[in-house]
């Protein structure tokens, strides 16, 4: 009788873990999608897409806000950070492949507007800041 109390508990204990394993996954996918960033225009056939779990808090938070920098000044500052990150996309062996998955098309003789290059340049500040990434241009708050 005690082993088969001690069965029940044993069952209900892995049971119980399995419920909270799968509590934990709804929150990390509201979590994932309120990290979304998402900006496009259809005449210009672009899109930028951002997920990554805390820049929009950074954005909202901690960043220079949106008018600080000019937009010449982000274009050319977003020009050599593409071209490093795209650098560093293409050596899998030497950076982490979780932190750079695919190239950036970045076409300095488009205008992309002022908020795309805003949230552009404050991506690559985040980077840097969170997982401690040191760019060929510093990037700065």
């Amino acid at each position: 009788m005690k082993n088969l109390l001690y069965i029940l508990l044993m069952v209900l204990f892995v049971y119980s873990c399995g419920l909270t394993k799968n509590n934990g996954r709804s929150g990390k996918n509201n979590a994932t999608e309120n990290d979304t960033v998402r900006i496009a225009n259809d005449s210009l056939e672009y899109e930028i897409i951002i997920i990554e779990p805390g820049f929009n808090l950074f954005i909202n938070s901690i960043a220079r806000p949106e008018g600080y920098y000019s937009q010449s000044y982000l274009e050319n500052k977003n020009q050599i950070l593409v071209n490093d990150y795209n650098n560093r996309v293409r050596q899998p062996m030497r950076y982490n492949t979780n932190l750079y998955v695919q190239e950036i098309n970045y076409n300095p003789q488009i205008d992309y507007g002022y908020e795309v290059n805003y949230l552009l340049y404050n991506y690559f500040v985040y980077i840097s800041r969170q997982y401690n990434q040191r760019f060929s241009v510093p990037t700065r708050i």
